[in-house]
């Protein structure tokens, strides 16, 4: 060893170790090295203290750890002594959680052993410093995404692969910058491979935007598609539809969920209704086996003796051929009448009277029927047409069905809203992008619950399918606001609904990577999603959080989290975040870089001040 490494050495020995208990390690400072700061090659470095690292040499061994607190002793030899000043009466001591080792020159996280009793401790040079801040494996592309805010010059990059080849969770309060986070992720991964074929081939993106924040043209990337939903009334000529497949939405569990369907009755009935569309599907000619289905029906219905079970079903088989005249057409019929019966073609020719006038137009009237062009309004009339075969054959009761129906039917006008089940191309990427903006801010609650979780479910369905022939492909959900869809405690839904809800996110959250599907969740309140999604995330950004059911849920299922990081959580200042997870080999406390003009979320906070000034 030269005399250099022996000053080196003695400028950065802070103490030895005290004590060893597991990952906590304490560590009695020398007297001398008792300041803020010290002076090496004429440059002042900031001495240790809470929050910063140390080394301790254990043989050949670089241990590294983090200090997370500091307490003081009496030193018993000193004391007893006159002439000993009241500083050199004391010890400090610092309280180190282990982090991970030196591995040639590079940073592990992990302990391969435990340091011993008296194992000299070092504060770390600028080369150490970088190394434990060096988030990028070899093969790997970096990204800088901010500075760390205790040393601005140490700039934090990661790279692509262990960031957006994970599941990724911002959480922050409002006004804490999360949703500045998350655009600046986007932008600068777009920014580095827009113009990459293979880029645009290869990878695909969906926002779910609940508030509108990222649904502007420039907002992350100009390449990306937006739909712009709305279920209100006066709809604008703005507001677009989602292309969709029919099969997409004739699901047994969808479907009884937007019914409210009961288990033991209505859902068997939806599921006889999905087999009868199946069956008219697979016919040579769908619509005329229709036709003839009613036909066939009508016949049968009239002739009932039962006039209360025949007017019920004839309702019913009104509403599907003659949607726009029900009432009129219903209200014409007499069932006290006992001529009130159709008669059937090639009968005996006699004089009609008014009702069997009726009875024969409505007939004659399926000749002019056609599928309607929505699917729900489809599957509306399957649904009568079904529930009519059950009534009149004794394997249902109207009133135990007629409430799913109704439940589905008074769905139907925000689903044909926002879904297009005509579209010749069911695909929401367009050719010439492959980023999609959702924006849900001008749709009901209800289906703000809906469409998210319908159009990841398809979207998983298909990527899963792809990744068998193309294991290339990979798409990236991206959930802002996400306690909306991913809550465990609802009022608003049944339990149908809400397990079938997390399911589908739990199972891409757990199975998804398997097949190229990557998922990132924002949300000021992660108290409320569900601890399996959290507990399964592989990179965290968690900005200032107030609340304390949100700390506990994120003290509770966030590992990668030292006390110094957790502590700092409820005084993070806007727009910086602690960074922990896979992709760092340590906690770190990140200031998030600028995003690039007109790329920024609209999410700035109001100035009240600015806008009462003229």
């Amino acid at each position: 060893m030269n005399n250099q490494h022996i000053l080196d050495d003695s400028i950065f020995k802070i103490g030895e170790v005290l004590s060893v208990d597991g990952r906590k390690v304490k560590i009695k400072v020398d007297k001398t090295k008792n300041n803020s700061h010290i002076m090496y090659k004429g440059e002042l470095l900031k001495n240790t203290s809470v929050g910063s690292y140390v080394k301790i040499i254990k043989g050949y061994t670089k241990i590294i750890g983090k200090v997370e607190g500091e307490y003081v002793d009496e030193d018993k030899v000193y004391s007893s002594k006159d002439y000993t000043t009241e500083a050199k009466k004391i010890n400090r001591n610092l309280i180190v959680s282990l982090l991970g080792f030196f591995d040639g020159e590079k940073f592990k996280r992990g302990i391969k052993e435990l340091p011993l009793v008296f194992n000299e401790c070092f504060l770390l040079d600028n080369e150490e410093f970088e190394q434990v801040h060096d988030f990028i494996d070899k093969d790997d592309v970096p990204l800088e995404i901010g500075v760390l805010s205790l040393e601005k010059g140490q700039k934090i990059q990661v790279g692509v692969n262990s960031l957006f080849a994970s599941h990724i969770g911002i959480f922050g309060n409002t006004g804490s910058g999360k949703s500045y986070t998350l655009a600046k992720f986007y932008n600068i991964l777009f920014e580095k491979y827009q113009n990459e074929q293979k880029f645009k081939e290869n990878a695909r993106f969906i926002l779910i935007d609940f508030n509108g924040e990222y649904s502007h043209n420039g907002t992350i990337t100009e390449d990306k598609h937006i739909y712009n939903l709305s279920t209100k009334q006066d709809t604008s000529s703005n507001s677009q539809k989602i292309p969709l497949k029919e099969n997409d939405l004739l699901d047994i569990e969808l479907i009884s969920i937007l019914a409210n369907a009961t288990d033991k009755t209505q859902k068997p009935f939806i599921s006889r209704t999905l087999n009868f569309i199946n069956k008219v599907k697979k016919s040579d000619d769908p619509l005329t086996y229709f036709k003839n289905l009613l036909k066939k029906q009508i016949e049968l219905v009239l002739r009932l003796s039962n006039k209360e079970r025949a007017f019920t079903l004839v309702e019913y088989l009104t509403l599907i051929i003659n949607k726009e005249n029900t009432d009129s057409l219903i209200g014409s019929i007499d069932w006290n009448n006992k001529n009130s019966h159709y008669m059937p073609r090639g009968g005996q020719s006699r004089e009609l009277n008014d009702n069997e006038i009726h009875l024969t137009d409505l007939y004659q009237n399926v000749d002019s029927y056609e599928f309607p062009n929505n699917v729900v309004s489809k599957l509306v009339d399957f649904l009568y047409l079904q529930i009519v075969y059950d009534i009149y054959n004794d394997k249902a009761q109207n009133e135990h069905i007629s409430p799913a129906i109704n439940k589905l039917k008074s769905k139907q006008k925000d689903i044909e809203k926002v879904f297009d089940t005509s579209a010749q191309d069911s695909s929401i990427f367009k050719s010439n992008s492959n980023f999609v903006t959702i924006n849900l801010n001008d749709v009901n609650i209800e289906m703000k619950k809906t469409i998210p979780m319908l159009l990841v479910k398809k979207l998983y369905e298909e990527q899963k399918d792809k990744y068998k022939t193309s294991a290339t492909s990979y798409l990236n959900i991206i959930i802002d606001e996400a306690h909306n869809i991913l809550s465990y405690e609802s009022s608003r839904e049944s339990e149908t609904w809400k397990d079938y809800r997390l399911e589908t996110f739990e199972e891409i959250i757990k199975e998804g990577r398997k097949f190229g599907v990557f998922l990132t969740i924002a949300s000021q309140r992660p108290s409320d999603i569900s601890s399996t999604i959290i507990s399964q995330l592989h990179n965290y950004f968690l900005h200032r959080l107030i609340n304390n059911k949100d700390i506990e849920a994120v003290e509770k299922t966030i590992s990668y989290l030292d006390k110094v990081s957790f502590e700092a959580l409820p005084i993070l200042p806007t727009g910086s975040c602690i960074f922990a997870g896979l992709a760092a080999q340590v906690p770190v406390m990140v200031d998030i870089g600028k995003i690039s003009d007109g790329h920024e979320p609209k999410s700035d906070t109001i100035n009240l001040v600015n806008n009462w000034i003229t």
